[in-house]
C-alpha cells in the first residue's frame, strides 16, 4: 500500500473513531440534560456551555454528543438491514433461473430508481416519523444496491472451474455459498458497505432536516441544522458544530472505505506502486468494474466472453 493510501486509511480511522468516542461518552455522561433549558437563549460558547445554547436554551454540546450516537446507530442499522437483505436477494438472483433472475434484476432497478427520501416519506405515512422508520427506509434502498453487487460478484465466482468441480463432486449449494462464494466476495462487499454507511448517515441527516427522522427531543445533527438555520449569523456555532461533525464522519467513512479497498484488492496496490503503470496480472485474469465504484480481480473461463451478466 502506498504511503498516501496508508495516510488516507489512518485519517479515516481517526475521524470515525472520534465520532465513536463521542457516541460512547454520550451513553455514560452528558454536560446537561436534553430537557434542560436553563442556559438562556443563544448563549455564546463559554465555560458553562462549550458550544453555546440554541433558541430554547438547550446545551449544544449535549445535542452534538447525542447526535453522534444517532448518526452511528442509523449508519450501522441501515448497513445491517441492507447488508443482510441485499446479500440474501443477490445470492438468490445469482442462483436463480434466467427468468427469475431477470425479474429480480428489474425489481432491484426499480427500487434503486426511487429516491431515499421518497421511500422514507411513504414509510412515514404508514408508520409515523421515527428513527426506526428512517433506518428501515434507508436500509431498504441500500438493499437493492447491495443485492446488485452481490449478484454480479456471486455469478463471477460460480463461473469458476473450481466451483464446477466442487459441484461435480457432490458438494451442496449451501456449502458452495459458505465455502466459495461468500469468502470470495466479502472483501469487495465490505468496502461497499463502508461507502454505504457514509451515504446512510447523510440520508438520515437529510430526513431529520425535513422532520422525517428521530422526533424531538432527539438531537439528530440534521435536526440541529434545521433548528439553527434561522439564527446562523447570530449564533454560528449552532450550524458549524453539527455541520462539521457530519462532514467529518462522512469523509472519514469514505477514506476508510478507500483504504479498505486497497487492502482488499492487491491489483490496486500494484497500480498505486507503479504510478499508473499497468499491473502485472496472472495469466487468465482480467480486471473489471463492479458497477458501484469498486474494482475486483476476476479469473475468467474461456467462454466468459460469450456469457454476459444481466
Amino acid at each position: 500500500m502506498s504511503a498516501r493510501r496508508s495516510v488516507s486509511l489512518t485519517v479515516g480511522i481517526v475521524l470515525v473513531g472520534l465520532v465513536v468516542v463521542a457516541a460512547v461518552v454520550s451513553l455514560i455522561w452528558l454536560p446537561y440534560s436534553l430537557y434542560d433549558t436553563s442556559g438562556g437563549r443563544l448563549t455564546p460558547p463559554g465555560g458553562a456551555h462549550w458550544l453555546g445554547t440554541d433558541t430554547l436554551g438547550r446545551d449544544l454540546a449535549t445535542q452534538l454528543l447525542i447526535g453522534a450516537r444517532i448518526a452511528l446507530a442509523t449508519g450501522l442499522g441501515a448497513v445491517l438491514v441492507g447488508g443482510v437483505l441485499g446479500t440474501a436477494v443477490g445470492l438468490a438472483a445469482a442462483f436463480a433461473r434466467p427468468w427469475l433472475d431477470d425479474t429480480l434484476s428489474a425489481v432491484l432497478d426499480i427500487v434503486i430508481a426511487f429516491p431515499t427520501l421518497l421511500v422514507a416519506m411513504l414509510l412515514v405515512a404508514a408508520r409515523g416519523a421515527s428513527l426506526g422508520t428512517a433506518i428501515i427506509a434507508i436500509g431498504l434502498v441500500m438493499t437493492a444496491v447491495v443485492a446488485r453487487l452481490v449478484r454480479i460478484l456471486a455469478r463471477r465466482v460460480l463461473r469458476q472451474e473450481y466451483v464446477t468441480a466442487s459441484r461435480t463432486s457432490g458438494t451442496s449449494w449451501a456449502r458452495v455459498v459458505t465455502e466459495h462464494v461468500l469468502p470470495n466476495i466479502w472483501p469487495t462487499l465490505a468496502v461497499n458497505l463502508a461507502l454505504q454507511f457514509g451515504l446512510a448517515v447523510l440520508a438520515e441527516a437529510s430526513l431529520s432536516y425535513l422532520g422525517l427522522g428521530a422526533p424531538p427531543p432527539n438531537a439528530s445533527w440534521g435536526r440541529m441544522l434545521q433548528d439553527a438555520q434561522q439564527t446562523a449569523f447570530e449564533a454560528p456555532a449552532g450550524v458549524l458544530a453539527p455541520g462539521l461533525a457530519l462532514v467529518a464522519l462522512v469523509i472519514g467513512a469514505n477514506l476508510l472505505a478507500d483504504g479498505l479497498r486497497d487492502v482488499a484488492d492487491p491489483t490496486r496496490r500494484g497500480r498505486r506502486a507503479t504510478r499508473g503503470a499497468a499491473p502485472s496480472l496472472p495469466a487468465g485474469t482480467t480486471v473489471g468494474g463492479d458497477g458501484v465504484g469498486t474494482v475486483a480481480p476476476v479469473a475468467t473461463t474461456p467462454d466468459d466472453t460469450d456469457r454476459r451478466l444481466g
